[in-house]
This record gives structure tokens, sequence and C-alpha cells, in this order.
């Protein structure tokens, strides 16, 4: 083996050691390491490297999300030139090893198995292969190193732009405000909303603009709503007018899980918004108690642009 190949295996295989120190070790894994088996296969966007405006400053998740492609950039230049391998038999070995790394991560509990970090890196490294494939016509070394240099720059912007406008394209907004004005009440039937009005809360005139719910001589009332979209917003304006006693709830729960709970004791003399958001089908309950009144109360459906 010649010197210089000498010194490209040993640079791989100390390069090699470095990512499995940060990939088992680094982090504090061993230290706070995960009670359960992890083992995630939803994609989500794995081209898309952090937003310029989110870099100042820089946290932790940023600075992993740059890593899981340019830490492997690396492996597609060393690898080709250490053993001339080809790109395809390249690709399918790298991963390969990124897969069996991560479902070793997942079961020791250093970690977890991500395809979305799988990709990522497999993104690193066939950028790094092109890179090298382009430098390599390139005869003299420094000149060849330098155009590695400037077309691995270039190819991660290539990226950068390519994962923004899939994201673009692909990413799912809130549509239109969807009012709840049908529930059903504590014993199964139709439970309309009143007919909105203005009243003030601390001083300031609140206008519900789409419908208003009480409970109804300032008693317990319970409205019940099955919302069958996979992906929502849900939403409500709430507090306790000034007419009359300051007294009051307002309580929110999803499949039986409580999520809003809130009375005049820790209300203050103003209206409050409330938001959820919904990955699932879900049954939704709201219970109103004493001066309490919620309105515009409704849900935002998550859709893709062309819908």
């Amino acid at each position: 083996m010649s010197k210089s190949r000498k010194l490209i295996f040993y640079a791989t295989l100390l390069y090699t050691l470095l990512i499995l120190y940060f990939m088992f070790f680094a982090f504090g894994r061993g230290d706070t390491a995960a009670d359960q088996y992890t083992f995630i296969f939803e994609l989500d966007n794995f081209l898309k490297l952090p937003n310029p405006s989110e870099l100042f400053p820089p946290t932790l998740m940023d600075l992993v999300g740059w890593g899981n492609t340019a830490a492997f950039i690396p492996f597609g230049i060393l690898i080709p030139w250490l053993y001339g391998v080809k790109f395809v038999r390249f690709m399918l070995g790298f991963f390969a090893s990124i897969l069996v790394l991560e479902t070793v991560q997942a079961l020791t509990l250093l970690g977890s198995f991500d395809i979305n970090d799988a990709l990522q890196n497999s993104v690193g490294a066939a950028i790094g292969f092109a890179a090298y494939a382009i430098g390599k016509r390139v005869q003299n070394v420094k000149k060849s190193l330098a155009v590695m240099a400037v077309s691995v720059a270039l190819l991660l912007a290539a990226n950068w732009t390519v994962g923004f406008g899939v994201d673009w394209v692909i990413a799912e907004k809130p549509g239109p405000f969807v009012a709840l004005n049908e529930w059903e009440n504590g014993g199964g039937s139709s439970a309309e909303n009143v007919e909105p009005r203005p009243f003030e809360i601390g001083g300031q005139t609140v206008m519900p603009e789409f419908n208003l719910y009480g409970a109804e001589d300032r008693k317990t009332k319970t409205y019940r709503y099955k919302l069958d979209d996979k992906a929502s917003y849900f939403y409500l304006q709430y507090g306790i007018p000034d007419s009359g006693d300051f007294e009051g709830s307002i309580r929110v729960s999803v499949n039986g899980q409580e999520v809003l709970s809130n009375s005049e004791q820790y209300q203050q003399h103003a209206p409050d918004v409330f938001e959820w958001h919904f990955d699932q089908p879900a049954e939704l309950t709201l219970t109103l108690e004493g001066g309490e009144q919620a309105w515009d109360v409704g849900y935002r459906k998550l859709q893709h642009r062309w819908e």
C-alpha cells in the first residue's frame, strides 16, 4: 500500500471512529438512555436543512440537522478514493451500514432508529461522492481538493434549496376556519349555540363572530363533538362577562383526556384564547359552568396547497 493510500486509510478509520463515538456516546447518551425501543419510519422531509433565520443563534438541534447530512460527506470522498468503488455499489453498501447502525442504536437504547436520519446520512455521502467524481478529473492534488470543496458547498446549497422547495409544495397549512355550531349535549341530542351578542369582559366589548356558548341558568352544561379530520387545529375564546358575579369555569377534553381547565380563581378579567392541535380523529368535550362563556369555537383543517 502506497504512502498516500495509507494516509487515506487511516484518515477514514479515524473519522469512522469519531462518527461512531457521536452516534453512540456523545450528547450524554449513556447517562440518558431511553427506557424503550424507538423505531421511526415516517418520512419527515429529510432533505430540509435548518432555515437561515433559525441559525442565529444556532441550537443543538440545528447543529444535529446539519450534522446528519454534512458529517457523512467525507465518507463519499474517502471510500471511493481508497477503493475505487462505483456509485450504486457504494450507496447500497453505505445505506445498509447506516441501517445496521441505526438499529443498534435503538436496540442498545442509546438512540432511536430514524429512517430520516439514515436518508440524511446517505444524502451527505452522495454529495461527497459527487464532489469526489468532479474533483478527481483534475490532475493536480491541491486543485482537485479545492474543486471538491467548492463542489461540496454548491451541492449542499442545491440540496438545501430542493429541500425547501419540497417542503413548500407538500407542507400542510391550516385551511379556512370552520365554526362548530351543532354539538351534542350531555343527553346526546343536538345542542346549538345561542345567537351571538356583544358583552363586556374587563370593560372590553366582545362581539363573537361565529358562535357563543354558555351555561343556561348558570348551571353546568356539556357539549360534545366528533372531529373526523386527522390533522387540524381547534380554537376557542373564553371568559366571564362583567355582568353578574365573577364566577365560572371551563373544561375541554380530547378523547377523555382533559387539555384545558380554568376557573374564576385563575382567570383574568379579560378574554382568553385556547388552541389545540389534533393529529388524529377525536371526540371533543366542552364543559361550561356558572357565568363562563365560550365563543368563536371551531377548527382549521390542515391541508396541502393544492387542496
